[in-house]
């Protein structure tokens, strides 16, 4: 694959090029992280079903807030940008001046939302209601900043008093809102596919003062989706993404530190089975159309 634009970033799956004129070009990889380790084996066309699930929901939730994505199709693309290999895997959007924090909205008790609930009763700080038990649905849903980890380190818990100390107080509030808002405008819709989002992380930036969606959003890898008829208070539930290599390397007397083992073909074969079918329950659309 082949982008001659000037490369600003590469992070754990998605790679970043200057396109020009104030836009940038995000080509997601098939790469796999997991346990914060990038895995040596990539999932087939898992980039593309992240593309096609973010170009999805920036279509559904437009009404919500405004978002960077100016096209997906490879014919709109900048000069320096028209390998065919590009195509599906692809974004040109507008630069945004990102906010310092990550817009996480849970709706039920997972991950570190679970492990300090179950240690303290609160979830990142706040008491919330009592006798929940893990994978439990909240009452209603929580807004839960954390910060952005730079690289090598893991992203922070905080309150949203510290949000607002961070970015202020308008700011704060536009971003709660606005989240809240796209988490259950989406989580609704999920639920008449039978399909539970549990929780979700936003990507917020700011274009000509306008506070506006960017990065990906609502897909696989930076949401919980988990199948309804699945899902009891209590356990936890199988989810449309990289869940048979995580529970592959739980299996493993491995300590989550590079390098990483050496995943089955098996195991990859069904984590690219599970992103499409996401995919394909969310949308309706078969993802053969999308490639």
């Amino acid at each position: 694959m082949t982008v001659d634009l000037p490369h600003l970033y590469a992070g754990k799956v998605r790679e970043m090029y200057d396109a020009g004129d104030g836009t940038l070009l995000i080509v997601a990889s098939d790469r796999l992280s997991a346990f914060d380790v990038v895995m040596a084996e990539p999932v087939p066309d898992k980039g593309r079903v992240l593309t096609a699930i973010s170009a999805f929901w920036f279509e559904q939730l437009a009404d919500v807030a405004p978002n960077h994505l100016i096209s997906t199709n490879i014919a709109d693309f900048p000069d320096g940008a028209k390998d065919p290999e590009l195509a599906g895997r692809t974004m040109h959007v507008r630069k945004a001046e990102m906010l310092p924090i990550e817009c996480i909205v849970r709706g039920y008790v997972a991950g570190s939302a679970w492990k300090e609930y179950d240690d303290t009763g609160t979830i990142h700080g706040v008491s919330v209601e009592t006798g929940l038990s893990k994978s439990a649905k909240l009452s209603e849903p929580l807004f839960t900043p954390s910060t952005k980890a730079q690289d090598g380190l893991h992203d922070e818990n905080i309150s949203y008093e510290r949000a607002v100390d961070m970015v202020g107080a308008e700011l704060a509030a536009k971003a709660r809102d606005i989240s809240l808002e796209l988490y259950s405008r989406a989580a609704d819709y999920a639920a008449e596919r039978g399909i539970i989002i549990a929780d979700t992380k936003f990507e917020l930036g700011l274009i000509d003062g306008e506070l506006v969606i960017a990065d990906e959003v609502l897909t696989p890898d930076s949401s919980r989706f988990w199948p309804a008829d699945q899902w009891e208070p209590g356990a936890t539930p199988p989810s449309f993404d990289k869940q048979p290599v995580r529970d592959f390397l739980d299996s493993l007397e491995w300590d989550k530190t590079p390098p990483p083992p050496p995943v089955p073909d098996s195991v990859i074969a069904s984590a690219a089975e599970r992103y499409v079918e996401g995919y394909e329950r969310l949308t309706g659309r078969s993802f053969s159309n999308w490639v």
